[in-house]
């Protein structure tokens, strides 16, 4: 597999983390495990991903993240709490995946891989965020086993064909860049109506 091919990997992979995080982990330790994706000699102490404890505990994240995702506003306390955990966790997956011989790739592995999946989580974040504006549970249901679906689709194409991995990565990276305008935007306006009702005078 030639750099641009692991780029395009660890991108996808990274960009995902931000959505699926312990999907990502479970998947990626597992590729490992069973020779999918080769680990770089020089990067041999990130093998703990391929532990099998480490996917076992990536295992049982994914399934509390599964149900948790699915509560209107536990999904928004969630996200919350992985704001940190979901780029740190991006930015290693990219660096296990990169063969980079050269410290100079390793650390731009590290920091495209965390700034993916903090622009992947943000995205997610704020999309929830309008989706919980909504009085019925059902969207929250639906948008959530969408991002399953998608998220699980994208990992195994990426994982499975390194070359369409690119492909995937640049359509998350704009979808992510939109999702946050939008989310803006939209968030912004609800909040502004909410502020103009307080004021208007009974």
């Amino acid at each position: 597999m030639g750099i641009i091919e692991l780029l395009g990997v660890a991108g996808s992979v990274s960009l995902l983390a931000g959505w699926r995080m312990y999907l990502c982990v479970f998947a990626t330790g597992l590729a490992m495990r069973l020779g999918w994706i080769d680990l770089p000699t020089n990067l041999a102490s990130l093998d703990v991903l391929a532990n099998p404890w480490v996917i076992g505990a990536a295992a049982a994240g994914g399934l509390a993240e599964f149900f948790a995702d699915k509560v209107a506003w536990l999904d928004s306390m969630w996200d919350a709490v992985h704001t940190a955990i979901r780029p740190i966790g991006g930015a290693l997956l990219a660096l296990a995946i990169v063969d980079a011989s050269d410290p100079t790739w390793q650390v731009v592995s590290l920091l495209l891989g965390g700034g993916a999946a903090l622009a992947s989580h943000g995205a997610k974040a704020g999309t929830r965020a309008i989706v919980n504006a909504s009085p019925e549970p059902f969207s929250n249901i639906a948008v959530s086993t969408g991002e399953d679906v998608v998220s699980g689709g994208l990992l195994f194409l990426a994982l499975s064909n390194p070359p369409l991995a690119i492909v995937v990565a640049i359509a998350m990276a704009v979808g992510a860049i939109l999702l946050l305008l939008l989310a803006k935007r939209v968030l912004k306006q609800l909040f502004g109506v909410e502020e103009a009702k307080e004021q208007t005078p009974a």
